[in-house]
């Protein structure tokens, strides 16, 4: 052993060193390397979808679900038309030879059994139910595709805009229902009303005994008689009997356009980046609407 500038140097057989550099590259082998992102990715739901279009870039994107481009339904539908629409089903994924799809939970179970056979990897996403889920959701996403930054920016987002729909709720403790075509409720234990909770509203479900979601009748939303009900248009004229419900007589009585909250239906029916805009939207509404 030698002294060297007031330090101990420790003399090393070849031997030592030898071992010494096995050791080092044996541990830096242990240590797992980070996952490169995929580069092809394939979404066989509405719901992913939106997500992915939002948080991936586009050249891993290899195909959507077959709702992906309808207006009606889905928020990012103008830039799903950039891509293939799939037929949900697993034999034009396997075309694509996609390194991960993502799907809804409860996907179509023979097409989630092929992919699994043919050892495609696959990623679930269930049904989000409220806006932690839909953060949560937002977070996995963003992890998956490689892009945590983007989800990050998007989360806090809704972050800003369920603080502004808190300093909005002035109307706080008001029931309102939420009814879409032929009478149909989502239920308590629903995205809508974790919207409607956020802003200080009570979801008028709850006395209807509609959990999940569910059909009501004209007669019980009449007999419940809500403060509000938030509808996904204001459209004044019926295009079947499905919208035809909303303009019935009594309901237009009841609910003449100052107590009703519109909030287009691509805006609640997934969780994501629209959370934002559908929250701004119900507080805008709260604003203008009368008790």
């Amino acid at each position: 052993m030698q002294r060297l500038h007031g330090r101990e140097r420790i003399r090393v057989s070849p031997l030592g060193a030898a071992l010494l550099l096995l050791a080092t590259a044996l541990l830096l082998l242990a240590v797992p390397a980070r996952a490169e992102p995929p580069k092809k990715i394939a979404s066989l739901n509405l719901c992913t979808d939106q997500l992915l279009l939002t948080l991936a870039d586009p050249e891993q994107i290899v195909g959507l679900s077959p709702y992906s481009r309808d207006p009606a339904m889905s928020w990012a539908a103008a830039e799903a038309a950039r891509y293939p629409a799939l037929s949900g089903g697993a034999e034009d994924v396997m075309v694509l030879k996609p390194d991960l799809v993502v799907a809804g939970r409860f996907e179509r179970r023979a097409t989630r059994e092929l992919l699994a056979r043919r050892g495609l990897p696959l990623a679930d996403f269930d049904i989000v139910r409220t806006i932690d889920e839909a953060k949560q959701q937002l977070a996995r996403m963003g992890a998956l595709v490689g892009h945590p930054e983007r989800s990050a920016v998007r989360i806090a987002a809704i972050d800003a805009a369920l603080a502004r729909a808190r300093a909005a709720a002035s109307k706080s403790g008001l029931r309102v229902l939420a009814v879409s075509r032929r009478g149909w409720v989502p239920g308590v234990e629903s995205l809508t009303s974790s919207l409607l909770a956020a802003a200080g509203l009570v979801n008028a479900a709850s006395e209807l005994g509609i959990a999940t979601g569910g059909f009501a009748s004209l007669e019980e939303i009449v007999a419940a008689r809500p403060d509000l009900v938030l509808v996904a248009t204001a459209q004044e004229t019926a295009e079947d009997q499905g919208q035809a419900f909303l303009l019935h007589p009594a309901l237009q009585r009841l609910y003449p356009p100052e107590k009703r909250i519109v909030v287009p239906e691509p805006l609640t029916i997934c969780g994501g980046p629209m959370l934002a805009d559908a929250l701004d939207r119900l507080a805008d509404a709260l604003g203008r609407v009368a008790p």
